[in-house]
């Protein structure tokens, strides 16, 4: 990726992400986006974000004690970092990654996030929990699932992405740190 907001292009950039081995066909799930894919939202993040420059050999499953892992979905629909707070609660009520949400996930999310800004609407987890069942896609990865014997609550949400777990990039800002 590119580094951006850096005043020292010489500076320490942290321990770079190590894989953590959770990926059942790692291969498969390298990353192949490439820092002009992320030119097309990085004023998305503060100012100050610092992004890691582009490595085909990542998995999305990477960790470090520095850089985030960011899957491109939420911010290819209109998220900007930080997210909303009732996407900051969902993530920290599930402790799910950000990476292990579908895009299905992220639009449910983006839309409930919309629709409350827009109709001024009092809507918690719990409610969110009333419509949908979190569940598994294999490999770490979720989604969301209308309730059994329920019409979907939101349509249009469940468009196939294809080669969507390429797509991640990882971030350094203050607000991790």
């Amino acid at each position: 990726m590119v580094t951006r907001s850096s005043p020292n292009k010489d500076q320490d950039h942290g321990s770079p992400p190590k894989s953590q081995d959770l990926l059942k066909t790692p291969s498969s799930e390298l990353c192949r986006f490439t820092d002009h894919k992320v030119d097309q939202f990085y004023t998305r993040f503060p100012p100050g974000t610092v992004f890691c420059p582009f490595d085909s050999s990542l998995k999305s499953d990477s960790v470090s004690p520095v850089w985030v892992c960011f899957p491109a979905a939420p911010f290819q629909i209109g998220y900007s970092h930080p997210f909303p707070e009732i996407t900051q609660r969902f993530f920290t009520l599930t402790s799910l990654c950000y990476n292990q949400a579908m895009p299905m996930l992220w639009r449910v999310l983006y839309t409930l996030k919309q629709i409350i800004r827009d109709e001024g609407l009092d809507f918690n987890l719990s409610e969110l929990s009333r419509l949908y069942n979190l569940v598994s896609h294999g490999s770490q990865i979720f989604l969301f699932k209308a309730k059994p014997q329920q019409l979907p609550p939101l349509l249009k949400t469940t468009k196939n992405d294809v080669c969507w777990r390429n797509q991640f990039f990882f971030v350094r800002e203050t607000l991790f740190l």
